[in-house]
């Protein structure tokens, strides 16, 4: 097996020592950063979110590969740097006012950070103000809302409409998510889209940036 495909297979299981010792390796070896990056790190790191998708593995699975993939990071990270590669995109994420849940929220920036996302992650109970202000001082094309109440649920319209009153509607994207989300509650709203689980928001995230 050759450098980065057993880097990618190290990372799926979660090895996070072999992880650090296979980036070391591929650098000494003088692969490109953004090569160890896009064919080793984060091929590991889709067949997760693909096994998790299909949960054939669990939570504590994942958790275990996204610290694996922070210890292959916190190698190539200089690296990338000078290198120059480019984020896959910028995503803000957080749980809307008034809710106080984030274990969705948290494992969908995991999937993103994996896939190569910058990921702004406001934590909970966020005003819908503070997710305009953040997708507006940092660049981010898309904005993902989640919600575990039903009755913070309403918060999420609320981001669309003020995106809406600030003319930024179509420029930047609102993906919601959360256990009594609906898509039929995202079409009420005016969301642009609903991912069902971690692994669909994530699918969804590059699909509307990829349509923008």
């Amino acid at each position: 097996m050759d450098i980065l495909k057993q880097l990618a297979e190290d990372l799926r299981l979660g090895e996070d020592d072999a992880v650090r010792a296979g980036t070391e390796a591929a650098l000494a070896a003088d692969l490109a950063p953004d090569d160890i990056l896009r064919n080793g790190l984060l091929a590991g790191m889709a067949v997760v979110g693909e096994e998790f998708g299909r949960r054939e593995i669990f939570l504590p699975d994942v958790l275990l590969a996204a610290r694996a993939m922070q210890a292959g990071m916190e190698v190539l990270k200089p690296h990338l740097a000078r290198d120059g590669a480019p984020p896959a995109g910028r995503v803000v994420l957080g749980t809307v006012q008034g809710d106080l849940h984030d274990i969705g929220k948290n494992l969908v920036g995991i999937l993103l950070r994996g896939a190569g996302w910058e990921v702004i992650d406001l934590g909970t109970d966020v005003p819908a103000a503070r997710f305009l202000e953040a997708a507006e001082s940092s660049g981010a094309r898309v904005i993902g809302l989640s919600a575990l109440l039903t009755t913070t649920m309403p918060r999420m319209g609320e981001v669309v409409s003020l995106l809406r009153e600030r003319g930024l509607s179509g420029r930047v994207k609102v993906i919601v998510g959360g256990a009594p989300v609906t898509q039929a509650f995202a079409d009420e709203i005016g969301a642009d889209g609903w991912g069902f689980d971690a692994d669909s928001a994530v699918r969804r995230v590059k699909a509307l940036v990829g349509s923008a």
